[in-house]
């Protein structure tokens, strides 16, 4: 693996570090003191940083020190690792348990550096642009208000280990193994948490499952660690078998969570980007001002051939806020087919054209779709409403303009216009 940088090893003396770096391959390592850790990263700017201190968990504020220290390098992202003897005390660091150096450390290290690679393209490829070509909108704000957890559990500690992960990043249970399979298939999922109350025959085979399959490899899972036999570390980097609190396993995840969601996040710009700016970098749909100008192209088609052309709108009976209409979003992305167009509105309502279909079907498809809004999706909050969608159908008459049509659907047209 190429490195633009080494990796900083911050220890006195980390020698199990060493030998699984040596052991995993081409990994240029400096190793330097806490001390002088901040002056050696903004020197060198580093593939990546491990705080590897044997003899306890990392100190809050020094960790701190060193990850100011990588903010100032600026360029792509520095992943921060740590080796830790007990609960993750910074949140930004990813966690490797010390008796796990010789098994996960590499194969962590490099799952973060594929996400550095992917950064540094994504960074690359929009200096490219030239001036005259639409930059995408980048999302500014912590990759973790994007993260969705999926908890799965049936035994006693699953309230509070909802709770636990609930209150730190975005939450899907379930209540059983199934479920939980099809949410994965359904909805972003940036990490997943088994909690007790299956046999281990169960969870052994839902982890081979997702061994057994490339989309999750880099997914962050914590298991109990009586729940199931050791699991490959080469096929699943981000697997920790652990028992703790609640809270401590949340913590556990936090960092984890936030590195798959930034991730995700860099996927969807990268699909943007190859659409010159035609698709919304956060949700995956057409941004509002390509929306029209293709619903405009599929109105001149079905007035020429007297092809189809339905439009459905789907708006929620409560305001959701940001989080929830991004998911609302990015799940019709997934179940759009390949003729379909959408876009969401500036209120969280999406728009979607169906080309070259009559009002009949694109009832069907659009109630289906909104089917599986309404069982998958939540607003945030205490009382986690679920977001049951109204659709408003119409189908494309002979005397009908794009304006005339998107009116019957949506009160404030004007706005898909403008933006």
């Amino acid at each position: 693996m190429a490195l633009s940088g080494p990796v900083i090893v911050v220890a006195d003396a980390a020698t199990q570090v060493h030998d699984a770096l040596a052991t995993g391959g081409n990994l240029p390592v400096r190793e330097v003191s806490a001390a002088d850790a901040a002056a050696l990263i903004v020197e060198t700017e580093p593939s990546a940083v491990v705080l590897a201190d044997r003899a306890a968990d990392p100190d809050f504020h020094q960790a701190q020190a060193i990850a100011d220290a990588v903010d100032r390098c600026g360029g792509s992202i520095i992943p921060i690792m740590a080796i830790v003897h007990d609960a993750p005390v910074y949140p930004l660091a990813l966690p490797v348990q010390a008796q796990d150096i010789a098994t996960r450390l590499v194969g962590r290290l490099r799952s973060a550096l594929r996400v550095r690679a992917m950064h540094a393209s994504v960074q690359r490829r929009i200096e490219q642009l030239g001036e005259h070509d639409t930059i995408p909108e980048s999302a500014e704000y912590d990759p973790i208000e994007d993260a969705t957890v999926l908890v799965a559990g049936r035994g006693r500690a699953y309230p509070a280990l909802t709770v636990a992960v609930g209150e730190r990043m975005g939450l899907i249970g379930a209540l059983s193994i199934d479920t939980a399979r099809s949410y994965l298939v359904a909805r972003d999922i940036d990490g997943v948490v088994i909690g007790d109350g299956f046999n281990r025959s169960m969870v052994e085979d839902f982890m081979e499952e997702l061994g057994a399959d490339p989309r999750w490899r880099d997914l962050p899972v914590i298991v109990p660690r009586d729940a199931a036999h050791t699991i490959d570390p080469e096929r699943m980097p981000n697997v920790d078998q652990m028992t703790g609190t609640p809270v401590e396993i949340a913590a556990h995840m936090l960092p984890f969570a936030r590195m798959h969601a930034f991730a995700s996040r860099l996927k969807r710009m990268a699909v943007a980007l190859d659409q010159k700016g035609a698709v919304a970098a956060e949700t995956g749909l057409m941004t509002a001002t390509a929306f029209m100008a293709e619903l405009q192209r599929a109105a001149a088609t079905a007035e020429s051939r007297g092809a189809g052309l339905s439009l459905a709108r789907l708006s929620f009976d409560i305001l959701p806020n940001r989080r929830a209409s991004l998911d609302a979003a990015r799940i019709t992305g997934r179940l759009l087919r390949p003729s379909d167009i959408a876009c969401r509105d500036q209120d969280g309502s999406i728009l979607i054209g169906f080309t070259e279909t009559d009002l009949v079907t694109a009832h069907v498809v659009a109630r289906r779709i909104a089917s599986v809004l309404k069982h998958t999706t939540l607003a945030l909050g205490s009382e986690r409403t679920r977001l049951g969608p109204t659709v408003a159908l119409a189908a494309f008459r002979a005397r009908d303009t794009v304006e005339s049509l998107v009116a019957r659907t949506c009160d404030s047209p004007a706005r898909f216009q403008q933006a």
